[in-house]
C-alpha cells in the first residue's frame, strides 16, 4: 500500500515537473505568448491543455499554413473552446481565414466512459467522470461566444453537436490539414481516427491530446495505427500529448 502511495505521488510530481519546468524557449516566443495569454492563463482559462501542448498546436498551424498543406482544421472534444481559439488566432496571424474550423462535441459534457477508460494512475475514468461531469459540461452558446471573440469569420466555424459516433462521418470536410483529437475515451477516439484519418491530407498533422493520460485514448490510437500500412513516429509533446505528420501514400 505504501509503495502504491509513493508511486502515485512520484507520478504526480513528474507530471508537475513535466508541465511547469523548462519552458524558456516557449517563453521567448513573444507572438505565441501573446496568443496564449488570451486562452490559457488563469485570467483567461479556456483550455485545460498545457502550455507545451498549446505551443505544439500553434506551431502545427504555422506548419500547415507555411507549407500550403491543403484542408481544414478539425477538433473533436472542444470543452470551452481554448484550443480552437488558439488555432483561429494563429490562422488570423497567418492570414489564412479561408480555412474552415470544424468543432465536434456533445456540448453537454463527457459521455459515460467504459471499462477500457482508465487514467494514468490506474483510476477508472468512470469514477472521475461522476465527479467532473458538471465541470466538463459547457453549453454550445458559451463555446460560440468564446470562439467568436477571436474575430475569425463566423461562416468558417462549423459547430457539430452530438456524440461523434452519431455525427461522424456524416458531417466531415473533404480534406483535413490538422486533426486534433481530445475526447479522451477509447470508443470515440477510435471512431474519429477510423473516419477522419483517411480524410487527412498527406503531410497533414494529427494531434492526440490524451494519449499518455488515458489508457483508452492510447489503446484506440495504437489499434488504429496497427491496422494502417503506413508507419508513423508519434512525437512526445509532454507526458500526455502525441503528434505526428501523415506520410505520403508512397511511404510505408
Amino acid at each position: 500500500m505504501f509503495k502504491n502511495f509513493i508511486r502515485r505521488w512520484d507520478g504526480r510530481l513528474r507530471k508537475y515537473a513535466d508541465r511547469y519546468l523548462n519552458r524558456s524557449d516557449l517563453e521567448k516566443d513573444k507572438e505565441f505568448q501573446n496568443l496564449y495569454s488570451k486562452v490559457g492563463t488563469r485570467k483567461s482559462k479556456y483550455t485545460l491543455t498545457s502550455m507545451e501542448r498549446c505551443y505544439s498546436l500553434y506551431k502545427a498551424i504555422q506548419y500547415i499554413t507555411k507549407g500550403d498543406i491543403l484542408g481544414d482544421i478539425v477538433e473533436c472534444g472542444v470543452w470551452r473552446g481554448g484550443s480552437a481559439m488558439l488555432a483561429a488566432l494563429t490562422l488570423i496571424k497567418s492570414q489564412q481565414t479561408h480555412r474552415k474550423i470544424y468543432l465536434y462535441d456533445t456540448y453537454e459534457g463527457m459521455p459515460e466512459p467504459t471499462d477500457k477508460d482508465i487514467d494514468i494512475h490506474g483510476v477508472p475514468y468512470r469514477l472521475l467522470w461522476k465527479k467532473e461531469k458538471e465541470f466538463l459540461s459547457v453549453s454550445l452558446d458559451e463555446v460560440k461566444k468564446n470562439i467568436f471573440s477571436t474575430g475569425y469569420p463566423k461562416e468558417n466555424i462549423i459547430f457539430v453537436k452530438g456524440m461523434v459516433q452519431d455525427t461522424i462521418p456524416n458531417t466531415v470536410p473533404k480534406q483535413i490539414a490538422l486533426l486534433r483529437l481530445d475526447t479522451d475515451l477509447y470508443e470515440s477516439t477510435y471512431h474519429e481516427l477510423f473516419h477522419l484519418y483517411p480524410k487527412t491530407t498527406s503531410q497533414g498533422v494529427i494531434i492526440i491530446d490524451d494519449y499518455g493520460h488515458f489508457q483508452g485514448s492510447q489503446e484506440a490510437t495504437e489499434k488504429y495505427l496497427s491496422q494502417n500500412p503506413q508507419k508513423v513516429l508519434l512525437h512526445r509533446i509532454d507526458y500526455s500529448c502525441r503528434v505526428w505528420i501523415k506520410p505520403s501514400p508512397t511511404l510505408k
